[in-house]
């Protein structure tokens, strides 16, 4: 079994459904879900939308490979209406689901990258996991979610 950290994001239709959805869907298919963080209301990152998005982090422990979990998730956001993947520029999503830390694997596929690349630029991805997983250290960075959670508000800051 793995230890898995999951960025949960949406931010059209009934936001706070979606999460739940997801999260239960999660839950049924891949794994238990050990922790889920606050929803946390945020501004869109990477585009322009007048809708303001939900986002939380959710810990879950599966037998799923890397490989498995990505291809499940990606069917979750199939079923639950999401249409189109970031192909480089971002959209509105009925919800998004983003595998951030596969426990302590470095994974570099052209599918697949673990840790998630800019998860550490990213506040509402930073906020929600440091809040369920604050001691937890980034394999690569060899930061905990805190310490990377508390370079980002020192950054927004100056």
């Amino acid at each position: 079994m793995a230890s898995v950290y999951l960025g949960l994001g949406t931010n059209i239709g009934n936001k706070r459904k979606n999460m739940v959805t997801a999260a239960a869907l999660l839950a049924e298919r891949a794994g238990d879900v050990l922790s889920l963080s606050s929803f946390y209301e945020t501004e869109p990152w990477g585009f322009d939308s007048e809708n303001t998005f939900l986002n939380a982090a959710l810990e879950l422990e599966t037998s799923c490979s890397p490989m498995e979990l990505l291809h499940l998730t990606q069917q979750i956001e199939r079923e639950m209406g999401r249409t189109q993947k970031s192909d480089g520029s971002y959209h509105d999503r009925i919800i998004d689901i983003d595998i951030l830390l596969y426990g302590n694997e470095i994974i570099h596929t052209e599918e697949l990258v673990v840790p998630h690349p800019l998860m550490q630029q990213r506040l509402f991805v930073m906020q929600p996991l440091a809040e369920i997983a604050p001691s937890l250290v980034h394999p690569v960075l060899q930061k905990s979610m805190y310490e990377l959670y508390m370079e980002l508000l020192t950054e927004q800051d100056s």
